[in-house]
């Protein structure tokens, strides 16, 4: 062991007790938990190893008693490793849920547990939990204890209209969620959240911020998943890719043809040429041949639906169905008229 006073490493006197030395450890092990010092956790992780093998020494009867005779050189000597129970393996589990994997050892034991943690870095263990402390040992063996399980996602609606998932948006909210702090308190913090809302996102679509929700005690924080929830809109409704809207006509528009301005999701004006004849060429002496627009009649106009969030720079359709106004009543003359043009078109 490094040449430290375990006595005042530990913050007691010569003549602390079993007791004394558990209180202080726990104490002292809370605070410098480096999981629980994100700024100066170097700092925090040789404060831990000093504290923890301070502990193992005085705790033990017959190091102590070598420790308090012949100082840290003593144990190095060839002091015998720490006794199973009542160790800083034990008092670090009750708290902490796990037993640290590297520390509280002197001599042969420190060598041979520092290539057991090399090893299990070298294995990506620490990057996969994502803290110096992710992997534990049970009984300074190199057995690892499973990390402690993060808590059930917690789901919140996002309300998005469909003009913001048509042409997309950023949104931002300010979230609350507990926290347990670095001394082991639990407490309130604040943080604001970005969402980028692509366009042609649909009803559903989930975004997860990983452990942003609250934190309980002896389980990591849980995942924050937002989910998009499209709000109802009073022209448009969509279907898959394609937006389908409504239009009515009178029966002379239908007939004769018409033109529909539509207000589309981007503010722009759409005009659609319904039923007027100016689809296609015509030959010599020939009419332009234009569909009839009856009740129910859907005219399709392709790229002007919603974007395709995978497939960019692509859209679906528009469809537009057809409602037709029929006349309460008629002249004798409109008739003959209608009798006319609907003989000649057949």
């Amino acid at each position: 062991m490094r040449s430290v006073d375990c006595y005042e490493m530990l913050g007691v006197d010569r003549s602390a007790t079993d007791e004394d030395l558990r209180r202080a450890y726990r104490r002292l092990a809370m605070r410098w938990h480096p999981d629980k010092n994100h700024t100066g956790k170097m700092d925090a992780e040789a404060k831990f190893k000093d504290i923890t093998e301070a502990y193992n020494v005085l705790s033990d009867a017959g190091k102590r008693a070598v420790y308090d005779q012949y100082g840290a050189e003593g144990l190095r000597g060839g002091g015998a490793p720490p006794k199973n129970g009542g160790g800083a393996d034990d008092i670090f589990a009750e708290f902490f849920g796990s037993t640290p994997f590297t520390y509280c050892s002197t001599g042969a034991g420190t060598s041979a547990r520092a290539k057991q943690q090399e090893a299990w870095d070298a294995g990506g263990g620490r990057g996969r939990a994502g803290s110096y402390f992710s992997g534990f040992a049970r009984d300074g063996h190199g057995v690892r204890a499973p990390p402690p399980a993060p808590a059930p996602p917690v789901e919140s609606k996002l309300a998005c209209t469909l003009e913001e998932l048509y042409v997309g948006v950023t949104k931002t909210m300010r979230i609350s969620r507990n926290v347990v702090d670095t001394v082991g308190r639990m407490k309130t913090e604040s943080e604001i959240l970005s969402i980028e809302v692509k366009p042609g996102w649909k009803n559903g679509t989930k975004i997860t911020f990983p452990r942003k929700s609250n934190q309980q005690w002896s389980q990591l924080p849980a995942d924050l998943v937002f989910v998009v929830d499209e709000k109802p809109h009073d022209v448009y409704r969509r279907d898959g890719n394609d937006l389908v809207t409504e239009a009515r006509v009178t029966l002379a528009e239908a007939l004769g043809g018409t033109v529909v301005v539509l207000a589309m999701l981007d503010d722009r004006e759409l005009t659609v040429d319904v039923g007027g004849g100016g689809g296609g060429e015509s030959g010599e002496g020939e009419e332009d041949d234009a569909p009839v627009v009856y009740p129910g009649y859907e005219l399709v106009v392709p790229m002007e639906g919603m974007p395709i969030a995978r497939e960019p720079g692509r859209r679906g359709s528009l469809r537009i169905r057809f409602d037709v106004a029929f006349p309460e009543r008629l002249t004798r003359r409109q008739r003959e008229q209608i009798k006319r043009i609907l003989a000649a078109a057949g």
